[in-house]
């Protein structure tokens, strides 16, 4: 177990599944205070009982990021239980099937928008305002980080509403990091590339395949992948690293 995040309080979204779950594994190991907060509570406290069980510390709290009342319930018990919160992995979204342009279903591109979009703006609205009232540790005062996707470069066919989404959390991230690193809050996104993931498990496996030959590695990227780069966003090694888009694929953008 590494200290580097010794004594941190840290929240990670979306955290009972795929990328959430490895990266608040991940704060664990490095000595953070883990909130792990999910739609899906009974999975968020398995997640949390096993981290317990394993030497970290950890708690589960219900969150659904597209409710704006539900995300200002999570960081009003995040404020009275810990006082401060020094990282934030904005991790959870939703994907979907490819729809056809002239057709869209309108409760499609609404859901989407709500939970990829409005829903880190929730949060990140709630983190930047508990972040800025703390005292600042060797001049930091919180570290950030956004999941946008490699969508929020190249278009996904077939889905504008995954792709609007995912490219305005790079705004997002950018606005929040200019208007918000004088006071020592840093601000940055991460972009996946094919991860295997719960998301797209449930596909078939000729579809998986298929996947896996778009990147140059010839495999889908794994979940501890994406968790090592947003989980090192947050430590003391990226302190001079803001309002940046990490992609982490594997170099499929490079094809």
């Amino acid at each position: 177990m590494s200290d580097e995040l010794y004594g941190k309080i840290a929240l990670v979204t979306g955290a009972a599944s795929g990328i959430g779950l490895a990266a608040s594994e991940l704060f664990a190991n490095q000595g953070a205070t883990v909130i792990v907060a999910d739609i899906n509570l009974a999975n968020a406290q398995e997640v949390a009982s096993n981290i317990v069980a394993n030497g970290g510390q950890c708690q589960a709290l219900h969150v659904d990021i597209g409710d704006p009342v539900s995300v200002a319930s999570l960081f009003s018990q995040i404020k009275q239980q810990y006082s401060r919160l020094d990282a934030a992995f904005n991790n959870a979204g939703v994907s979907d099937v490819q729809c056809s342009w002239i057709n869209f279903p309108l409760e499609q591109w609404q859901r989407m928008i709500d939970v990829n979009l409005n829903g880190v703006f929730y949060c990140l609205r709630e983190e930047l305002k508990l972040m800025s009232e703390q005292q600042a540790v060797d001049g930091l005062r919180g570290q950030i980080v956004n999941t946008s996707s490699g969508a929020g470069l190249i278009p996904a066919p077939g889905q504008p509403h995954y792709t609007a989404a995912k490219h305005a959390v790079l705004g997002l991230t950018r606005s929040a990091a200019q208007d918000f690193s004088h006071q020592g809050i840093r601000v940055n996104s991460i972009l996946p590339g094919l991860t295997e993931t719960p998301m797209i498990e449930s596909q078939p496996q000729s579809m998986l395949d298929t996947l896996a030959k778009m990147s140059p590695t010839g495999k889908l990227g794994q979940p501890i992948d994406i968790a090592r780069v947003a989980v090192w966003l947050c430590s003391p090694a990226a302190q001079w690293v803001n309002g940046q888009a990490i992609v982490a694929d594997g170099g499929g953008l490079m094809h």
